[in-house]
C-alpha cells in the first residue's frame, strides 16, 4: 500500500492516541470522585458518563453537531472568537472519539479504584497526606494495572470510533477518512483489495490489544491469589 492509501492507518493511531490521553486526563478524576465519594447528583454523573455507550453512534454524532457544528454553542463561540471551524476537521474526529471512548476507561478505571483496599487509603489519609498525595502515592501504584487496562480498552474502542466521527468528522481522503471510515468507503466502491487491507491491519491492532488486556487481567489475577488486593 502507498503512502497514501495508509493515511487512515496514521490518522487512526493519532487520533486514537490524542483522545485517549484526553480521556485519561479528564476521566481520572471522576472515576476517582464515583469511586470514594458519595455526593448530590453522582448517579446522573453517572448515568451522563455511561450514556455515550449505550447510545447509537448517529446519535452521539448528532449531539456532537449540536455543541460543535457552527450553529452550536461550542462551535459558534470559537469560530467567532478564534476564527476555527471543528466539524469536518481531525479535530472534531478526535473529539468524537473521546466522549466514545471515555467512559470505557472511567468504568474500568473506578473498578480499579474500588478494589484498593480501604483501610490502606484511610492510614495515609490519617497521616495528614492530600486527597492528591493518596491518589498518587497509595491508590494508582495499587490499582495501575486496572487502570492500564482501561486505558488500552479506550485506545483500541477510539481507534474503531465510526458512526460520530463520521457525522462531525466527514469521509474526507486524506483529511478526516479513519480506517473505519476507509474501510466502508473502499466497500462502498467495490475496493476490495484496499477493504481486505486495511480489515487485516485493523484486526491485528485488535488481537494485539485483546492479548494485552488479557495478561494484564491474569498479571492482577495472579497478584489477588497471592493475598494482594
Amino acid at each position: 500500500m502507498s503512502a497514501h492509501e495508509l493515511f487512515p492507518v496514521f490518522l487512526s493511531l493519532r487520533v486514537s492516541t490524542i483522545a485517549t490521553v484526553i480521556a485519561v486526563l479528564v476521566g481520572i478524576g471522576p472515576a476517582w470522585a464515583l469511586a470514594n465519594k458519595r455526593f448530590p447528583g453522582r448517579n446522573v454523573l453517572d448515568a451522563v458518563i455511561t450514556l455515550p455507550v449505550v447510545l447509537p453512534p448517529s446519535v452521539l454524532g448528532y449531539y456532537l453537531l449540536l455543541l460543535i457544528g457552527r450553529r452550536g454553542p461550542i462551535g459558534a463561540w470559537l469560530e467567532q472568537v478564534f476564527g476555527l471551524r471543528l466539524v469536518f476537521t481531525w479535530q472534531a474526529a478526535v473529539i468524537a472519539a473521546v466522549v466514545a471512548s471515555m467512559p470505557l476507561f472511567i468504568r474500568a478505571a473506578r473498578a480499579a479504584i474500588e478494589d484498593v483496599d480501604p483501610t490502606l487509603v484511610g492510614a495515609a489519609r490519617t497521616l495528614g497526606r492530600s486527597e492528591l498525595m493518596v491518589f498518587l502515592r497509595v491508590v494508582l501504584p495499587l490499582a495501575w494495572r486496572g487502570v492500564l487496562a482501561g486505558v488500552v480498552l479506550c485506545w483500541a474502542r477510539a481507534l474503531g470510533e465510526f458512526g460520530a466521527t463520521l457525522l462531525v468528522a466527514g469521509n474526507i481522503p486524506g483529511r478526516t477518512q479513519t480506517m473505519a471510515i476507509a474501510i466502508y468507503d473502499a466497500v462502498q466502491a467495490q475496493d476490495m483489495a484496499r477493504a481486505n487491507a486495511l480489515v487485516v491491519i485493523l484486526t491485528a491492532i485488535s488481537v494485539f490489544v485483546i492479548v494485552l488486556l488479557n495478561r494484564l487481567g491474569g498479571r492482577h489475577d495472579a497478584y489477588r491469589s497471592r493475598g494482594g488486593r
